[in-house]
């Protein structure tokens, strides 16, 4: 098999050099990805294996044994495009107004949710006539929209643009609500269907993956209304390896979009450096 030769990026100013055990890497021209060693999942079109001297591998499909293996392992995308850093920047200001610093959310969702829709769509093909002759066309399938699922309150603000992105959704509200004293999550409010039609693509907005606790038991009520953890993509503002744990722990198979990733989470639950609450700073509450 082919391979290409890739080039790491600079680290960005406020990557920590280290994030043991999980490791941060960057590959030109490709996404960023935050690599975990055991659970790790190639993103389409790159095959990420054990530690060897060629781990980066160009084409259009993967090879069936590597296929499997990267199904039992998660993946965690940090996109390196610089609007992303320029949004995580305005969030993290704690000098940002409110409407401001919803707007960023807002926009920083929306490239997030480009980038989680990547080979992921269903397409449909046909021919069409331009003004100046017949073309061959591709379009989104309106028959099987994508399952949005912010998670109230923040995830309002996340996922505001994400129809914006997608000719075709259905979105479903589900609000947790976070202990401040055991961090523990509980549900105030459940708009989920009963069961989800087979092969749903689900996105689950969540701004700060944390403890996990909030992420990890929205998805165990996905996974009661039949909706296999390949199916779901989480779009996170910031995440933290807590979180990213005990996802790849509970879900094999899952995909993290985040646009940073911080190295701490303090002893009441927020992630540093962080962005503080993101549903009061939203809200303004």
């Amino acid at each position: 098999m082919a391979s290409t030769t890739r080039t790491p990026l600079p680290r960005p100013p406020d990557t920590p050099p280290d994030f043991s055990p999980l490791h941060f890497r960057r590959y030109a021209r490709s996404p960023a990805i935050l690599s975990v060693p055991s659970f790790i999942k190639p993103f389409p079109k790159i095959s990420i294996g054990r530690r060897r001297s060629s781990c980066l591998i160009a084409g259009s499909r993967m090879a069936m044994g590597e296929n499997a293996v990267a199904d039992e392992r998660m993946l965690v995308m940090v996109p390196p495009h610089p609007l992303i850093k320029h949004w995580i920047s305005v969030l993290r200001n704690e000098q940002t107004p409110c409407a401001i610093f919803k707007s960023a959310m807002a926009e920083l969702g929306r490239l997030l949710t480009y980038e989680a829709s990547r080979d992921w769509l269903p397409t449909i093909t046909g021919e069409i006539q331009s003004p100046v002759g017949p073309a061959v066309v591709e379009f989104i399938d309106p028959r099987e929209p994508v399952v949005i699922i912010p998670i109230l309150r923040a995830g309002l603000a996340l996922a505001e643009h994400a129809p914006s992105v997608l000719p075709a959704t259905i979105t479903y509200h589900l609000g947790m609500h976070r202990d401040e004293e055991t961090l523990q999550p509980s549900v105030y409010l459940n708009k989920l269907p009963d069961k989800f039609p087979e092969g749903s693509r689900v996105l689950v907005v969540d701004p700060m993956l944390a403890t996990g606790g909030t992420i990890v038991a929205a998805i165990d009520l996905l996974k009661d209304r039949g909706v296999d953890s390949k199916q779901i993509k989480v779009i996170s503002a910031v995440a933290a390896p807590p979180a990213l744990q005990k996802l790849s722990k509970k879900f094999p198979g899952l995909r993290v979009y985040a646009g940073i990733i911080d190295p701490v989470v303090n002893e009441k639950g927020f992630i540093v450096p962080g962005l503080g609450d993101a549903g009061d700073r939203s809200f303004g509450t």
